[in-house]
């Protein structure tokens, strides 16, 4: 049922795209590595299992996850779980380093169109790694990685990810160039240190790897997800109330928070907390494009665009990183959102309101989308499809009922 603004405290999970890679890295070492604050979504779940099946022993102690990489023994990873997951191919890299060979199913993860592996297999490349790609996954092997240059053709996470995993036991140095600089990267870069890699530059454009022979055991805190932060300010901004976030990340939504202010929002940061007041949040965002960071997130386009629905006058969207991400749109339009789409632009006309209806999620934020427009909307709102809302919110039933929304699963 929705209707009503938003109001309270909740405190921000651990991230998702933070731990997954951290979750990786602690394969490289022959020890035991615990993360606390580790979200509890399906996603980790997903890697956990993955890791068990290569021979890693794991646990829970509330949300710390502890993770004994002691007796590996296993370098394939079936399709099954990474059919499910995209993420999951940085462990090609991790096979590679410590066991010499690795075949890997290809990646699934969310269908928000064309997301190739070829920088991923490049880089590897150069690192001296034979490569095959054969109908099941790619396998490689190589005797030993050495150091070399890799210049990216675009910024991509995932294969900036890959590149500092295989490069941190290699021979030798590794220079990485035209690299991603999310927030994630500098966090997967902390870990890293901590575990005794030589590694720097995160968040600049290129990233420097000396390999060393050996690592140590850690004990690490996952950071808090700022996609799971702005999502929440999005259901704040749709529902026009006032929020306090705990435990927010408020420096790494810099591009998110100027648009929410500029679309009449009212925040204030103090020490960790961000106090979000949307009551006057109802301006239009004339243009706005997606782009990677310190741009605004591709990942929270959904969710503004479930905001922009209910806004007063026309917004305009393109999405500049994923050819596919507009799937939403049409389950928003059932709900009498107002949403023209052309290619990767996507044009919205504010409506005085959303009338809930049944929808379906088709993947994991244009799903966190749909959550937002159900509160939003009067009436009650059905989501199906919720397994891929999960895959990336650990308790986001819970922290928006904790804010008066109404919600039942």
């Amino acid at each position: 049922m929705g209707g009503v603004p938003l109001h309270g405290n909740v405190c921000i999970q651990g991230s998702k795209n933070a731990a997954l890679p951290i979750m990786a890295a602690a394969l490289l070492h022959e020890g035991i590595t615990v993360l606390h604050g580790c979200p509890k979504i399906d996603d980790v779940f997903c890697m956990e299992a993955i890791l068990k099946s290569l021979g890693v022993v794991s646990w829970w102690e509330g949300n710390s996850l502890f993770l004994d990489c002691r007796n590996v023994e296993g370098t394939q990873v079936a399709e099954e779980f990474t059919g499910k997951m995209r993420s999951s191919v940085i462990l090609l890299g991790v096979l590679l380093s410590r066991m010499g060979e690795g075949c890997i199913g290809y990646p699934g993860g969310c269908v928000i169109g064309k997301r190739p592996i070829n920088l991923h297999l490049m880089l590897l490349r150069k690192l001296g790694a034979r490569i095959e790609e054969r109908k099941e996954g790619v396998y490689a092997s190589a005797r030993c990685l050495k150091g070399c240059h890799v210049v990216f053709s675009f910024p991509s996470v995932g294969a900036t990810e890959q590149g500092i995993l295989a490069a941190v036991c290699a021979r030798g140095t590794t220079y990485l160039h035209n690299c991603a600089r999310e927030p994630e990267i500098w966090w997967l870069q902390d870990f890293l240190r901590k575990l005794g890699a030589r590694i720097e530059g995160a968040g600049t454009g290129t990233i420097r790897i000396t390999g060393v022979s050996r690592l140590r055991d850690v004990e690490y805190r996952i950071p808090p997800d700022r996609i799971v932060a702005g999502t929440y300010l999005c259901a704040g901004a749709a529902t026009r109330g006032k929020i306090v976030l705990e435990n927010c990340p408020a420096g790494e939504l810099e591009a998110f928070l100027r648009v929410y202010g500029k679309m009449g929002g009212q925040y204030e940061r103090n020490s960790g907390t961000l106090i979000a007041d949307s009551r006057k949040a109802k301006l239009p965002v004339a243009y706005l494009e997606t782009a990677v960071y310190p741009g605004f997130p591709t990942d929270l386009q959904s969710p503004l665009m479930a905001v922009l629905a209910v806004a007063r006058g026309e917004s305009c969207l393109v999405e500049n990183i994923f050819d596919d991400r507009y799937k939403v749109a049409g389950e928003l339009g059932k709900m009498g959102a107002r949403i023209c789409v052309h290619g990767r632009t996507a044009c919205i006309t504010g409506v005085p309101e959303l009338t809930g209806c049944e929808v379906t999620a088709m993947e994991l934020r244009g799903g966190a989308a749909l959550v937002i427009a159900g509160l939003a909307a009067q009436g009650e709102t059905v989501i199906h499809g919720c397994s891929y809302i999960s895959r990336g919110y650990e308790n986001i039933c819970q922290d928006l009922c904790s804010l008066g929304g109404r919600i039942s699963t």
